[in-house]
């Protein structure tokens, strides 16, 4: 049984992927709207399971508000350059300038995650929680793909 912890970070692994190959895609070519609809579309189940099962449960905590403010406030960023992505031309330079944005963005993320939030939310829940949540997050993201 996996936990929420490790659920995540095999999603962000397969982001970390998708994102380093879109920011080499070259102008207005398949492969680049190919990896952009991929990226954006896990991103944005991960975002919604993600404050489900990580965030919402990290809020009943005192010190998990803030946390959990700060890693929905980078979703919403992130949502914004794939607006910016979605409005720009794919083989105009800038896109290419928002790829890379958007890439640095979600690294910044995932470290805040696996360097901070996991650690203070692990000293929290409990094992059979930590489980349990995983165990949702996984389900909710199978459902979300469907």
């Amino acid at each position: 049984m996996s936990t929420i912890f490790e659920e995540i970070r095999k999603d962000h692994d397969t982001q970390r992927t998708l994102l380093d190959l879109l920011v080499k895609t070259h102008g207005d070519s398949d492969g680049r709207e190919e990896l952009f609809q991929r990226v954006k579309a896990a991103l944005k189940t991960h975002e919604t399971a993600e404050e489900r099962y990580f965030y919402r449960p990290l809020m009943a905590y005192d010190n998990g508000v803030g946390k959990s403010r700060h890693g929905i406030a980078e979703h919403h960023e992130m949502d914004e350059v794939i607006e910016q992505m979605e409005s720009t031309d794919f083989s105009s330079p800038a896109w290419l300038g928002y790829a890379k944005k958007l890439q640095d963005m979600a690294l910044h993320h995932f470290e805040d995650e696996e360097q901070q939030f996991f650690i203070s939310a692990g000293q929290k829940f409990e094992d059979d929680e930590k489980t349990r949540l995983g165990q949702e997050y996984r389900s909710e993201m199978e459902r979300l793909n469907n």
